[in-house]
């Protein structure tokens, strides 16, 4: 039996910090560090005051899962159109399925788990391919 990666995050006290996006705050699950990298998961929400951009975009994965906790927040898929997601939606997200958000509430509070940690994330044309 091993303890090594085990890791545990509690809501009390945790810290959001500013990440891929400028108009969401990011919890780290220590995840990531826990799995070495192939694995993240953090909680995202909306920041406050922060005027919201999206561009069409893909990221490189090999798995992506949104899951809302709170609020709603809607995305224009690549062969989906748009898709709305509310407090109790997931939405698993291919590897580089084309999309973009197009708007979310202000409370919107997400977990997000995607595999591997250090992805990449690229600007395309459109939505359509």
């Amino acid at each position: 039996m091993t303890t090594q990666g085990f890791v545990v995050s509690h809501a009390a006290g945790a810290k959001f910090e500013r990440g891929l996006r400028s108009f969401y705050e990011y919890r780290d699950l220590g995840i990531k560090k826990a799995t070495a990298g192939r694995v993240d998961a953090h909680v995202i929400r909306a920041a406050a005051g922060k005027e919201f951009s999206s561009q069409p975009h893909i990221h490189k994965t090999a798995f992506q899962l949104v899951y809302v906790l709170k609020g709603w927040i809607e995305f224009e898929y690549e062969g989906q159109g748009r898709i709305r997601l509310e407090a109790g939606s997931c939405v698993h997200q291919p590897p580089e399925i084309r999309h973009r958000e197009v708007g979310h509430s202000e409370d919107v509070e997400m977990l997000e788990v995607v595999l591997p940690a250090g992805f990449e994330t690229e600007e395309v044309n459109s939505v359509d391919a």
